[in-house]
């Protein structure tokens, strides 16, 4: 298990909306399930397609917020979708599922192992299909 934190709104992007892609300067070959963690600062360099999805929604700092499925990371091959940032990898994600409530947490770069304690408050808050689902390890 893993974790991914993300400026805002890009964050909320993916908890909230439809993206489906994180943009990262470097690769990962980790493909797994991934707590998608919002940063404590905010991009304000997003442009109108992340204001026009994000108006109105709360943009929590320093939570986790959801957890996806890392499926796929490659290089830029032209825009895969519009969230799609050129010269960058690709971070394909699937099966993302919004936590009822943010759990407030410091993050770290990079893809990071998040503690035992964290996981726990995390499956509290998932059903039991659900953490079945989305938690799943698959072996590489």
């Amino acid at each position: 298990m893993r974790a991914l934190t993300i400026r805002q709104p890009w964050a909320a992007a993916i908890t909230y909306a439809d993206k489906r892609v994180e943009n990262r300067v470097w690769p990962t070959s980790y493909r797994g399930p991934v707590l998608i963690h919002a940063g404590k600062t905010v991009d304000r360099s997003h442009g109108p397609l992340v204001a026009a999805v994000v108006r109105g929604l709360q943009l929590d700092l320093g939570a986790v917020l959801a957890v996806a499925r890392v499926i796929d990371c490659h290089p830029d091959d032209g825009e895969c979708t519009p969230w799609s940032t050129t010269g960058t990898f690709h971070f394909v994600l699937d099966e993302v599922t919004t936590l009822p409530l943010p759990i407030p947490w410091n993050g770290a770069q990079g893809l990071w192992t998040p503690p035992s304690v964290l996981m726990d408050r995390v499956r509290e808050q998932l059903s039991s299909e659900a953490a079945e689902n989305v938690l799943r390890e698959e072996p590489w």
